[in-house]
């Protein structure tokens, strides 16, 4: 009896220990939907950063396929930057407004993270003709 007792316990020990460890290698979810095109940035910085760029419907395969990914962006159309910040309940650290886009460095719960303005910002949302492109932790090679 203490046997089968013991035995069931080590089952689940072992289903336990197996379903943590599946859920801390699992790979994260994209960081964005509903894009036309999907960019996963790669590399181990900003400096040799290569970009990927597919359609929105075949992102989360390709993302399975690659080992390095440092970043992810995709671009909305029929929406504006307040409401892609108010979507990922983001904090604004500083706001760049250019000529013809402005641009919000955000912290939110994000995968990726840089320092910028000297704070952490993992979410990059810029606006320029009536498009929104939204990267993490933010759009290399500019918009």
């Amino acid at each position: 009896m203490k046997f089968v007792r013991a035995v069931k316990l080590g089952i689940l020990l072992v289903l336990a220990w197996l379903i943590f460890a599946a859920v801390a290698i699992a790979p994260h979810r994209l960081c964005f939907e509903g894009g036309k095109v999907y960019t996963f940035f790669c590399g181990t910085s900003s400096a040799d950063c290569r970009e990927i760029t597919v359609d929105g419907d075949k992102a989360e395969s390709m993302f399975l396929s690659l080992s390095d990914v440092c970043g992810e962006a995709t671009v909305y159309e029929n929406v504006d930057a307040e409401q892609i910040i108010k979507k990922f309940r983001a904090k604004v650290i500083a706001c760049e407004k250019l000529c013809d886009s402005v641009n919000y460095y955000c912290k939110a719960d994000m995968p990726y993270a840089v320092e910028l303005y000297g704070t952490e910002i993992n979410l990059h949302v810029s606006e320029k003709d009536g498009r929104v492109k939204v990267g993490s932790p933010i759009i290399f090679g500019g918009y």
